[in-house]
Formats: C-alpha cells, sequence, structure tokens
C-alpha cells in the first residue's frame, strides 16, 4: 500500500500552517509535538501508520469552515477523523496534510420524540444516542460492534451496518439529514426531518462518502421505538453448510428477523473464552437469530424457525428466556473482536459482502486460502445480508506474515466479487482496498466516481490518497460543480 509523496513545498510551510490554524483556533486545539502526535498516527487498521504533518482540533462550525477555506485557498490537504475506528484506514493521515479532529464536537443538540428524530453533533457516539432516549422507550438502530467508541459522524462517513442491519437497515436507512462544511469552507444542508428531500439525492451521496466530498459537522437520525418483545435464539450446526442452509431457509420462509449472526468454531471458542456467554464448544457454528415486535408474532415465529433450524440439521437449540440472557448472547457475539486479539498477536479484520447462496462456498474456499498462506482464521459475519468479517491471525513481529495476511485478504475480497458480491459491507474502501477497486469496477465507472469527488473538491485536498487507486486530473474528467446546494452536470449524459 502506497500513499502519494508528500509535498516537500508544503512541508516547508509547515511554521506558517501551524501559525494560521492557532488564529483560528485558539488556545489548545492545535496539536505539533511529535509524541502527542503519535496518538494520531493511525486508526483502526493498525498495520499502516503515519504522523500527521499537524492536528487540529476545532470547537465549532465556523472553524471547521474557516480551516477548510484557509486549505483551499492555500493548497493544503486534510483528512477528517472522527474516534478513529475505522478498520479500512479512512482515517490514516498523510504526512503533508492536517488531520481535522471531531472529537470536541460531542453533543445531543436535540431530541424530537414527535418527529421520532435527535440532532446530533458528529464526535457523539453511536450508543450513546441510545443511551440518551431509551428511558422513554427509544433506541438508534443502526448498531456496530464498535458502537461504545465509534462516533455518529463516522458511522455516516462509512456507512456503517451493525448486528441488527438486516432488518432496520445501514447508516443510510437511519439518517435523516445533515450538516456538511464543503472544501471552500461553505456549509450546506442536505435533508432534515422529513423523510425526502427534492432533487438530486445529496444525502445519499454524503453518506458514505469516507470524507472524500466534506465534513460532517451535524447529524438527524431516526429514532424507533423498542420493539415490545425481543428474543434470540443460539442455533449450533455440525458444519458451516447447514448453518448456512438454515438462514438461506429463514429468509426465503418470508421472515425477517432483527439480526441473524453467524460465527465459525475458532470464533466460538474465542469468544466463550473471553465472555462466557454460554456457547456450545462442540459445533463447528453457532447462528444468533434474534426475532423481534408484539409478542404473539415472535411466539409464532419462534415455533417457525425452531423447526427450519431442525429441518436443516441444527444439533443444538437455545432460546433467550429473558431479557437479560439475550444481552449475553449479544455481549458475546460484540466482543468477537477483542476476543480474537486473545488468541493472536495480530489480527486483519477483513469486509466483503456476497450473495447469502455462496455462504458455504466462500467459506470452504476461504479454508483451502488459510492452508495455503498457513494463517488461521475466524469468521464472524452478519449472515443474514452477507456481510462477512473474516479475522486473519497473523503475527507482525514475523517476518512476512503481514504480507502473507495482506495478500490472504485481498484474495478474500477477490472471491467476494466472483461468487456476485462486493468488496465492503460496511467498513469503506479507505487504503485498505483502495487497490483491489479496480477487480469490481471498471476505468470508466472510476473516472464516472471521481467525476463526482471533484464536483466537491477540485482540487483533491480532502482525504487524498484513499478510495480511488489512480487519481485523474478534474480537468481531464470533466468537472461537476455544487454550490449552495445546487448541482450542476454539465460533461454527463443526461438521464
Amino acid at each position: 500500500m502506497r500513499m502519494p509523496e508528500p509535498d516537500a513545498a508544503v512541508l516547508a510551510r509547515r511554521g506558517d500552517i501551524i501559525e494560521q490554524l492557532r488564529a483560528i483556533v485558539p488556545g489548545e486545539g492545535v496539536i505539533v509535538d511529535e509524541d502527542e502526535l503519535r496518538a494520531y498516527e493511525c486508526d483502526g487498521l493498525t498495520a499502516y501508520r503515519q504522523l500527521p504533518m499537524v492536528v487540529v482540533l476545532p470547537e465549532t462550525t465556523e472553524q471547521i469552515s474557516r480551516v477548510l477555506r484557509y486549505c483551499h485557498e492555500t493548497g493544503v490537504k486534510i483528512v477528517p477523523r472522527g474516534a478513529g475506528t475505522s478498520l479500512s484506514g479512512g482515517a490514516l493521515p498523510v504526512a503533508d496534510a492536517i488531520t481535522l479532529g471531531l472529537g470536541k464536537f460531542k453533543r445531543i443538540l436535540e431530541i424530537d420524540y414527535e418527529n421520532r428524530s435527535a440532532v446530533v453533533q458528529p464526535g457523539v457516539t453511536n450508543l450513546a444516542i441510545t443511551e440518551a432516549v431509551e428511558h422513554q422507550g427509544f433506541y438508534y438502530a443502526p448498531d456496530p460492534s464498535s458502537q461504545i467508541a465509534c462516533t455518529i459522524g463516522g458511522n455516516v462517513a462509512e456507512n456503517s451496518g451493525g448486528v441488527h442491519s438486516l432488518k432496520y437497515g445501514l447508516t443510510t436507512n437511519n439518517v435523516l439529514g445533515v450538516e456538511v462544511v464543503l472544501m471552500t469552507g461553505e456549509v450546506l444542508r442536505l435533508g432534515g426531518k422529513h423523510l425526502d428531500s427534492g432533487g438530486y439525492d445529496l444525502l445519499g451521496v454524503i453518506t458514505g462518502s469516507e470524507g472524500l466530498l466534506g465534513v460532517i459537522t451535524e447529524v438527524t437520525v431516526r429514532i424507533l421505538q423498542k420493539p415490545e418483545t425481543a428474543r434470540a435464539f443460539l442455533i449450533g450446526f455440525p458444519s458451516n453448510e447447514s448453518a448456512g442452509d438454515c438462514v438461506a431457509a429463514i429468509i426465503a420462509a418470508g421472515i425477517i428477523p432483527a439480526g441473524v449472526e453467524m460465527m465459525d468454531k475458532p470464533a466460538i471458542h474465542a469468544v466463550e473464552d473471553f465472555v462466557h456467554a454460554g456457547y456450545p464448544r462442540d459445533v463447528e457454528a453457532l447462528l444468533i437469530v434474534e426475532l423481534d415486535g408484539p409478542e404473539a408474532e415472535v411466539a409464532d415465529l419462534i415455533a417457525r424457525v425452531q423447526a427450519i433450524a431442525e429441518e436443516t440439521g441444527a444439533v443444538t437449540i437455545r432460546i433467550s428466556q429473558s431479557e437479560d440472557e439475550r444481552l449475553v448472547f449479544w455481549a458475546g457475539r460484540k466482543a468477537a473482536f477483542p476476543a480474537v486479539g486473545r488468541i493472536s498477536p495480530d489480527y486483519y479484520c477483513m469486509d466483503g459482502t456476497i450473495p447469502r447462496r455462496a455462504l458455504a462456498t466462500v467459506l470452504k474456499r476461504m479454508a483451502a486460502m488459510s492452508s495455503h498462506y498457513s494463517l488461521r482464521v475466524a469468521n464472524v459475519f452478519h449472515a443474514g445480508d452477507g456481510n462477512l468479517h473474516p479475522l486473519v491471525l497473523y503475527d507482525a513481529n514475523e517476518p512476512g506474515e503481514l504480507e502473507r495476511a495482506e495478500a490472504f485478504g485481498a484474495d478474500i475480497l477477490k472471491l467476494c466479487v466472483e461468487v456476485g458480491g462486493v468488496l465492503t459491507g460496511e467498513h469503506g474502501v479507505g487504503v485498505e482496498k483502495r487497490d483491489l477497486m479496480g477487480v469490481m469496477f471498471t476505468e470508466d465507472d472510476l473516472k464516472h466516481q471521481q467525476r463526482l469527488k471533484c464536483a466537491f473538491d477540485p482540487d483533491g485536498l480532502l482525504n487524498p490518497g484513499k478510495v480511488y487507486p489512480t487519481l485523474h486530473r478534474c480537468a481531464e474528467l470533466g468537472r461537476l460543480h455544487v454550490s449552495g446546494g445546487q448541482t450542476r452536470f454539465p460533461d454527463l449524459p443526461r438521464f
């Protein structure tokens, strides 16, 4: 993985850049000391590290606007950063760029129960939204495993999901509006508490844009009423194939669970040793299936899912009998990543999405790859929507193991595309999958995507080096222009 060579002329201006930033963000809002910068050298993809040129921590939208305008006028690159939990290197610093941290934007601005919405700043953690409204019987549906730490701004940037995405959708299905600052310093409001906006779907464009188009400074999210009843299954199977068959059969029966998660044997053992959630150790695969809704409906669905599980070869079935027990079932799954960290010095957390029908095939092929690369792999994934999270175990202190882990991971992602899937479900492309974009998209596809970036960031200053394996000058592509919420597409075909 290579990043663009730093601009020596920009680095030579570092002292002046720091002085200008301190004029915009006074006090302790500008970090320049090398030891203090070290805290920002990577995100959750810790295999890659780079000290930022300088870090700025603004406290207001006006300060962000002024910082971006300064960068735009002087040609300085800038990398937005939330909590740094990204697993694709989306917040990896660039040597000649400012890292703009949003950690001080952590206020919940408004809770509107009548309109079932909340307005929050981007530094508010995912879980904090639910904690703020649960006393009124509401919650925020997307729940990535890192929800205790990851922030809503980062969730929007990466279009994060979670264990309940099957029924309740990803971040994009639960965001109603955003305030975003463009590279020019212009502040736009997209969407709001209403369900749809006229014109181009710019809210959809910003969600999942990985910090390439603007800096999110406010988010309006949908909050939901908690279901009357929620029950969870632990279902053990003698093979990954039979577990996959069960998932397919449940969906084919017209049942949409709140969540369907799957773990293979290595992941089951790691989690049980760590959390003691009561997972069966003598099975090859484990499904967690949650059903929610009115009590009578859930009771009927429990009987139907149990019958399907037995028909597809389940060897153990356990149903939660209390809310505490249901939460314990999920505590194990949500602790899967740290649990695996206890059995390996390092691991590489992948993210790809496949059709459900390909589950057994992909797991077989991954087992063969594991032997080929002489590296273990533990699998945890959102089986209901086919979002895989293979954890490739390696030791970075052993020469060559990191490179083998990367090659193994690349082969997994190529396999996802081969069977009709995509490179990412919720982690984003960042730098991790950047050089694999050509596996999924043609050069024309990638150029078309970059035309959109040119509309927002014609000089390529926002989060450079991410997503696109080859950067093209906007003048060569034909620019799209965004201003005041209006978008013109002079060089694109009309639809």
